[in-house]
Order: structure tokens, then sequence, then C-alpha cells
């Protein structure tokens, strides 16, 4: 490319954009700055190059590239303050990465899995990750960092931290409905976030203008209050700089949000499995090349006289020798091994927690109430703890009245109410976690949470794993659950099986007052991210009351409890069923059955050990659940006793379980559907009489 046509090309930002801005002059910056942007420049391009050529050798399985990119994702790193802000990147921010503290062998490490990857062989390439640099591991999933990326920002401003963190996506992302969220709940609390959108005008082969309105995400986001937009030529590193500048000195301030929305070029394909000269005809991209970042900085070195093409070439040909020399480093390291392929799934350093060190001896106690003070004692031993979610604060204290009085206590900063979004509430709880908060959400009914699983299960319940345990979101996620109360298809749901399916996640359901209120209080304090059920049908039960428990009291999570003896018969099951359970053996022990009722309390982890201690004692089992009996979770219960106490049993192990259909709502329907006292009891008789 010549000197001339370089001269004359064009912005990529079109001359009538309202949200342009005017770029920093060259002579801003020191000679030897300008060269270092230069050199990382060189080398995020050369290691695109050996990792493409790598894998053409068999040398690792997977590359997307940055190449076209590097402009804007440098000019960001350098506005941000290094080890200080934040960063959720997306797969494309290998300069970014770079620019804000990522090495070359990090980069090489990670294309060829090897232990010296951040993420030690868990992450595919290009998922940058580093607690020390504070660049959060990136998920897959497009727009996951968008919600925890606001969370951390939130929990700067609670900690009154002098940090602002950094949010990328290609403008594909921007169709996410989780975008929108971000910028509505950013705007709203103006957060100090810098929103950062890397538009190549192809989401993989869509192009923008069948991706977005307006055919330009500036337009359509300009609404917001208390967001600025800046539009620039991300190809431009000057012109990119002088957008991250403001943005950031705009969060430092406490004046909110910024969106830079900038135009870059894609040089690569989306990734090594694509061709896209299958859908971009030659002129498209020749017409890139034209505004290669990589080049139009190399111009502007010359142009002003900092540096002369000799000096430029050198430094090309020292950034070849530096990445040839470390992927030769790289190739030497350790593979990961394959025991390890299970460690930090959950905390690997659990807390000492000491469990029922007293007996609950205070005056009888609802479940809600129990729920309501377990969380008021442990707000006031941890000032980090934050409770919130839709209609928890204030007068109103949750739909059940669990928070009430929460808000009145400690403030609207610690118990508040979120907007109306599942994936705002997780989203936000992952980021407060990663930054030392400890967040308890509050999920309205159990049958709403479904716009959460992305947050679920493709940032929390991984994110220990997949970063090696750079970062981890320890939090507790109440949900209530469970029919039984004429609440029809939408407030009747039960939801454990679903999520005993995620590693990385804790699942548990108490059964009473005390068990809700020590449970609760042990996964408050534990290191991992906890689904916590709470059966509405229990809330305010009397036979579900107990004498409360003191304030230390804690109850352990993965361990059952026997709820009640016996040796003819076992009854495994947890919830609103334990007691009917119990109803049943008490009616058979008048009979002189005496029937063993096993409350599991947790379904993951499970406690196996306590149920198969049972089966082996009474030798024939039912195991009783309110969901579905099909793909319920009673059927892992009854597989594990049929695969390790199969030897012990008198009778094949029977299940009573929900009908499979959606729950109605009119009473007659409703009893149908879910499993009933004379349900319990022609199973019990089948068994006994087997």
């Amino acid at each position: 490319m010549t000197v001339k046509t370089l001269t004359r090309l064009p912005s990529l930002v079109q001359n009538n954009s309202d949200f342009k801005i005017r770029s920093t002059p060259i002579t801003s910056f020191s000679r030897e700055q300008v060269l270092d942007v230069y050199r990382n420049m060189l080398l995020v391009r050369r290691l695109d190059e050996k990792m493409l050529i790598l894998l053409k050798q068999g040398r690792g399985h997977f590359h997307i590239g940055c190449s076209g990119h590097e402009a804007v994702q440098l000019a960001s790193a350098w506005a941000l303050t290094k080890k200080k802000d934040w960063a959720f990147p997306y797969y494309r921010d290998l300069a970014f990465s770079v620019g804000f503290g990522l090495t070359s062998r990090d980069i090489l490490s990670s294309h060829l899995s090897k232990m010296t990857d951040p993420s030690a062989g868990r992450q595919m390439p290009s998922h940058f990750n580093s607690r020390e640099h504070h660049i959060v591991s990136a998920s897959s999933a497009i727009g996951a960092n968008f919600l925890p990326g606001l969370g951390l920002a939130q929990a700067s401003m609670f900690k009154e931290a002098d940090e602002v963190t950094y949010i990328s996506t290609g403008e594909g992302g921007t169709s996410q409905g989780v975008f929108f969220e971000l910028l509505n709940w950013a705007s709203r609390c103006k957060a100090p976030v810098v929103i950062v959108i890397q538009d190549n005008k192809y989401a993989i082969s869509v192009p923008v203008n069948e991706q977005t309105s307006n055919k330009s995400i500036s337009k359509t986001v300009r609404g917001f209050e208390n967001l600025k937009i800046f539009e620039v030529d991300g190809t431009d590193f000057f012109n990119s700089h002088a957008a991250m500048k403001k943005a950031v000195e705009r969060a430092r301030k406490g004046d909110g949000p910024s969106v830079v929305h900038a135009h870059v070029v894609r040089l690569v394909p989306h990734s090594s499995s694509d061709d896209q000269k299958k859908y971009r005809d030659s002129e498209d991209l020749e017409n890139d090349l034209l505004h290669d970042p990589l080049e139009k900085l190399r111009h502007k070195l010359i142009s002003s006289d900092m540096a002369t093409g000799d000096e430029l070439d050198q430094l090309s040909r020292d950034v070849f020798e530096q990445v040839d020399k470390d992927t030769e480093w790289c190739m030497k390291q350790k593979d990961p091994k394959p025991e390890e392929a299970l460690l930090n799934v959950l905390s690997e350093n659990p807390p000492d927690l000491k469990f029922e060190k007293t007996s609950p001896s205070g005056d009888p106690i609802v479940m809600v109430d129990a729920i309501n003070h377990a969380m008021a004692e442990e707000m006031e031993r941890d000032e980090n703890i934050v409770v919130f979610g839709e209609d928890v604060a204030g007068g109103k204290g949750g739909v059940f009245t669990a928070t009430r009085g929460l808000t009145e206590k400690f403030g609207v900063k610690r118990c508040y109410n979120s907007p109306l979004s599942e994936a705002s509430i997780l989203g936000t709880a992952c980021g407060l976690a990663i930054h030392g908060i400890k967040p308890i959400t509050e999920i309205q009914f159990g049958d709403y949470i479904w716009p959460a699983m992305e947050m679920i299960k493709n940032q929390i319940d991984s994110l220990r794993y997949r970063s090696y345990n750079h970062f981890s979101c320890p939090m507790v996620i109440r949900v209530p659950v469970g029919g039984y109360i004429h609440g029809g298809l939408c407030h009747s749901q039960n939801i454990e099986s679903t999520f005993s399916h995620f590693p990385g996640l804790m699942v548990v359901m108490p059964s009473n007052a005390a068990d809700a209120k020590g449970m609760l209080k042990t996964a408050i304090r534990s290191d991992d991210p906890i689904l916590f059920l709470e059966h509405k049908g229990l809330y305010r039960q009397g036979f579900a009351r107990r004498p409360e428990p003191e304030s230390d009291y804690l109850v352990p999570l993965g361990k059952a409890a026997v709820a009640r003896e016996g040796s003819d018969l076992t009854i495994v099951t947890y919830g609103a069923l334990v007691q009917k359970a119990l109803n049943a053996a008490k009616i058979y022990a008048s009979k002189g059955i005496e029937i063993e009722v096993i409350d599991i309390r947790s379904m993951l982890p499970l406690d196996s050990e306590t149920i198969l201690v049972s089966v082996s004692k009474t030798n024939r089992v039912l195991v009783l659940h309110e969901d579905h009996e099909f793909m319920g979770f009673g059927a892992e219960i009854a597989a594990q006793i049929a695969d390790k106490a199969f030897s012990y049993l008198d009778a094949p192990v029977k299940r009573v379980a929900a009908k499979f259909a959606p729950i109605p709502y009119a009473p007659p329907l409703e009893n149908y559907v879910l499993p009933g006292d004379e349900d319990i009891k022609a199973a019990l008789e089948e068994l006994i009489h087997y």
C-alpha cells in the first residue's frame, strides 16, 4: 500500500455521525510510547500468523483472530490503568489482553494447551484470563461478559474504589437481550463502565444490515440517559484513544457509562473453522486491507518523523524472533495431567465451618421467618453481604416477605431492588462476587429463572474451573419453588433436576425451619455458588415449624438427615414430600412396620452414603419427590441404589413422583398430577408385599 493511498483513505466513521470525536494528536505521545504501541501491534499480528501456522502443522486445535481490531484494543488498554481497572474481554480481544499485561508466552501456551496457559488447558484459545492483570476469564457465549462486568463495576461503586471496568463485544453481540439489560442498569446507576463495540460488519457471516436496527448500534442506543456515545475509526489508534480517554475519564468522575462504537475490519476469517470467501466478495476483502491498522500506524510514525522504515522493519524482525523463541519455549512446557481434570470444579479449600454445635432451642418459628432471620444475622456479621432481586426492598420485603425489614435495617445500599430481569440479577451477582461482595439474590419464582440460564450455565457454574481458580463467584441464589399451592403452570415448577446437572453449582432444599436457617447460613459462608431452593408451600406450614436455632447454628450442605429411623423400608425424599413420608411412616408404624425416612436436603452434592446405609438395612426403598418422575432427580437416586446396593434389595426400587404434565391450576387437576397420599400408600403396599 502506498503512502498516497493511505493519505487519501477516508475514515470508517460516516461524516454525518453525531458521535464523532477528534483524534488525539500523535504529538501527545512520546516516540517511545508510540513505538511501544506499534510493537504490540506487530506482536499480536505475528501471534495470529504463528498460531495459524501451528494449526496447519497439527499443533493446536482452534484459532480466532484479532487482525484488523488491534488499534482500538490497544487504545483501550492504554487508556485504562493496569492492575487497577478491570476487563471483561471477548474472544477477539488478543491485542487488548497483550496491551493489558498478558505475554506472548501466555497466548501461545493457551493455543498449545500447556500448563503455562493461565487456564491450564481448561479453556479454548483466545479465552483470556489473569487475576494478576484483572482480566476476568472469558466465556465463549456472546454477551455472557456484559452483566458480570456491570456487577463488578457495581462492586467498585459499593467499595467506593477508583476503578473502571472495560466490557467488549463485536457488533453481533449487541443483538443479545442482555446488551440492553446492561445499558439499562448501567445508565440508571451511572456505573463506571466503558463498553467497546468492535464493529467489523460481520457476525460470522451475517452482515450488520441484517443484524442491527438503523444499521448502526450508535443510533439505536442513543436514548439511554447518562450514556455517552463515541463513534470512532477503530483501525486508527489515535481516534480510538481520544474516545477511550474521554470515556474512562467520565467513568472515573462518576458521570456514567460510555459506548465506544469502533468501526474495524476483519482481516482473517471469523475463526479457523470459517472460510469468509463463501460470503464476502473480493472487493469487500480488498477494501478491508486498505484499512489495516498496522499499516496506518506505520505510515503515521514515518510521516511524523518518529521512526524510519528501516527502524520499523528491524522492530518487525525482532518481534518475529521473539515469537519463534516463545513458541519453542511453550512447546517444551508440560501438558495438563489427566488426573487433575476434576480439580477446581468447586472450591478445593472450603472454609472450616463448625456444624450443629448446639441444638435449636428458641421459640418455634416458621420457615420464611427463619430465612429472614438468617439473612439479617449474616448481614449483621458481614458488611460485604448484599441482598437484591425483584420487589425485595423497602416495605414490600419480597412477595413472600422473606426480605422484610432488611432495607430498613441495613439501608438501600445493601438491600435493593433490581430491574425485572433474572439475567440481570444473576449476571451482576457474578461480578459482585468476583470482587469480594457476597450476593444473596432472590429469583421470585423458580418458574422464572430460565432467562438467567445463560448466566448460570455459561458464567457462574464454570468460572472457577475455566479460570483454573483465578476467579470464583460464591453467591446464594434463593429460589421459591414447588406446587400444592394452586399456582398453575408458572408458579409451581420444580427445578432441582435441571440444575443438579451443572458441575460447579451446589443445589440444596431444606424441609423445615431449623434446617432452612442453618443451611442458608452455611450457604452464605461458603465459597461456591449455591442454588438455595425454598418450597413456598412450606413457608408458613405448622408442621415445618421448629425451635429457632441461635445465630451460629450451621447445617452442613451435602449431608442427608434421617428424619425418622426404621428397619423395614426406606423412603428417600426431600422438600414438601418429607412430611407426607413422615405421615405415611406413622400410619404404618401402627401396623408394626417401621419405615425409615431420609431427607436428602442436598441434591448437589448428594449424600449417597446415608441413603445406601439405610437401604442396606431395610432392603426396600421408595424414592419420593414432587417433580416429574420421568427424568426427575429421583431417577439418579434410584440408579445409584441399583448400582451400589442391588445385592441388598428384596424388591425393585420404587418411585413416586409427579405425572408428566405441566402443573395445572384447578385443584382436581393439580391433585391428580402431583404425588398424593394415596399414591404413596399404593407404592408402599406394593413394596411391602413384593
